[in-house]
């Protein structure tokens, strides 16, 4: 066996280690993730420690929490902007809340919540359509430190006009300034917008479903799973999803690799938007990935 090989074998032991490791002293499971995208982080949490190998690493998360904070941190996505994905809350404006107009009240799950500018952007949306004071949504997310930012609302001033230039593509109707007030440099959501939101910590390896949704937003995240882990989450969600509930993914992936792929039928070609045990187009499977997937 070369030393390459050698190497190779020993770096996915020291990362089985590390995630049993992370499992029984911290609760978090990453068995069932994509193996590239765990590795992937995992070097990047150890690029950024300033340690060679995985056990040094493994050695300062046990000790360390803040560098686990820094790991869970690292599978949320960041450097979002709001109202990035236009077409996404245009699809939402026109296809889904019409669908929404219909519950007297609206419950919506937002899986991957990240640092909330997502979030926001779908509560804009809701208000601007008038149905936001009917609706509660949750917004979760596996790392507490992001979920913490998200609660907060609190953006960089220098994304202020990318956000106005994002909001006026995505159909806005008034001025993004109407949710977005200015503190100390910077961006800080209105009170009136936080209302409706409760930010949350849940993590989809190993928590299970809490209510029943009219809408679930679970974008760019199936790829970073394994099989079965997909398959966990596939039941989770159509658990909690209610008849002719809508499902949004991002409109690179599909259903077809989940559970109960049939009882969902696609909303809008491109859209990412599919609803359960509804009417729709229904579109060629292709197979589910995220960037990091397609970097594998």
């Amino acid at each position: 066996m070369s030393g390459r090989e050698t190497n190779s074998k020993l770096e996915e032991l020291e990362i089985e280690l590390f995630l049993e490791a992370i499992l029984r002293y911290y609760g978090y499971d990453f068995r069932d993730y994509e193996p590239c995208v765990v590795r992937r982080r995992i070097r990047e949490g150890m690029l950024a420690s300033r340690v060679s190998t995985v056990s040094r690493f493994q050695d300062k998360v046990l000790r360390q929490p803040a560098f686990l904070e820094r790991f869970l941190r690292s599978f949320s996505s960041s450097n979002l902007l709001m109202f990035a994905d236009h077409p996404f809350y245009n699809a939402v404006r026109t296809k889904v809340v019409p669908h929404l107009r219909t519950y007297p009240f609206v419950r919506i799950w937002y899986v991957g919540c990240s640092t909330g500018e997502e979030v926001y952007s779908l509560a804009v949306v809701l208000q601007e359509e008038n149905i936001y004071q009917r609706t509660r949504i949750y917004a979760t997310d596996l790392s507490a430190q992001a979920v913490k930012q998200a609660r907060a609302g609190s953006f960089r001033s220098s994304n202020a006009r990318e956000y106005e230039a994002n909001y006026r593509q995505a159909g806005g109707k008034g001025n993004l300034s109407d949710y977005l007030r200015r503190k100390g440099g910077r961006l800080v959501v209105d009170a009136s917008l936080k209302k409706n939101i409760v930010f949350s910590e849940h993590n989809l390896a190993t928590d299970g479903s809490f209510n029943e949704f009219q809408m679930i937003v679970c974008r760019d995240i199936l790829g970073s799973f394994n099989h079965r882990l997909r398959e966990r989450v596939g039941h989770l969600i159509y658990d909690s999803l209610g008849r002719f509930g809508i499902l949004a993914v991002s409109a690179t992936e599909s259903l077809a690799t989940l559970p109960y792929e049939n009882a969902y039928s696609l909303i809008e070609n491109g859209s990412g938007l599919y609803q359960k045990n509804g009417g729709g187009v229904m579109a060629s499977p292709i197979t589910v990935a995220t960037n990091d997937a397609q970097r594998c």
